[in-house]
């Protein structure tokens, strides 16, 4: 080839390397929108057979560009995960230590309440995806440092510890994840039934208790609940 000679097709620098190149590019935006949008729908565990159908790609195209779940996880939820480590420092330049702390708690269970799959995250490790845990360290040294205020406060029981944060997080996802469809907003007043139990007695009360869900939007939580369960038909 001289020096004046177009470049091979498929050649580094020709137009069909950049068409590949973009065609790939495409393709990974095309996966990640549509996997923050199913993991949000259905949870971490969602396929990837419908995340790849999804986006117009097919599951060979899907795993080019992402190995492993956990690696397409950490490309789809880091900006969630950053939200979460935002929360947890912007709490901590809350003046009151009490309103730090309950914010903080009220803040990422909103997060959560928008994204099954960022419950599932948060109440699991992602070890193969080092930015992920970077920004989990972070989030979690900041919430410690939220904890001890709040305890040195008098404000927070000081038999709270780190632990009880994950358990809360853990039941909030559930009870979302069973209520969702008919009582959206009865995790609000879960958690803040559970700040109360977190307060110490000289703690501020509670501005106002949320509503609680009704019983027949709680009956069509358990009749739908069982239905996904497979308990859901008439006996035989």
């Amino acid at each position: 080839m001289t020096a004046c000679s177009p470049p091979a097709p498929g050649a580094p620098g020709s137009a069909g390397a950049r068409g590949l190149r973009a065609d790939a590019a495409r393709n990974r935006a095309a996966i990640l929108t549509v996997a923050r949008d199913v993991f949000a729908e259905q949870g971490l565990e969602a396929p990837l057979e419908v995340i790849a159908a999804r986006a117009g790609v097919g599951i060979a195209t899907l795993y080019r560009r992402f190995p492993t779940r956990e690696k397409l996880v950490a490309a789809a939820l880091v900006e969630k995960v950053t939200q979460y480590a935002l929360a947890a420092e912007q709490a901590l330049e809350v003046p009151d230590p009490w309103a730090g702390f309950a914010g903080f708690v009220l803040r990422i269970c909103e997060l959560q309440a928008c994204d099954r799959g960022l419950g599932d995250l948060l109440s699991m490790t992602l070890s193969a995806d080092e930015q992920i845990e970077e920004l989990r360290r972070t989030a979690n040294g900041n919430v410690i440092a939220l904890i001890e205020r709040a305890k040195a406060s008098g404000a927070l029981r000081d038999d709270f510890v780190g632990e009880d944060l994950l358990l809360l997080l853990i039941a909030t996802a559930e009870v979302m994840q069973v209520t969702r469809a008919d009582a959206p907003e009865a995790w609000r007043r879960f958690v803040a039934l559970a700040l109360d139990a977190f307060s110490s007695h000289d703690s501020p009360a509670l501005s106002g208790l949320p509503e609680p869900p009704t019983t027949v939007q709680m009956t069509r939580a358990m009749v739908r609940l069982a239905a996904e369960r497979g308990c859901g038909g008439r006996s035989r």
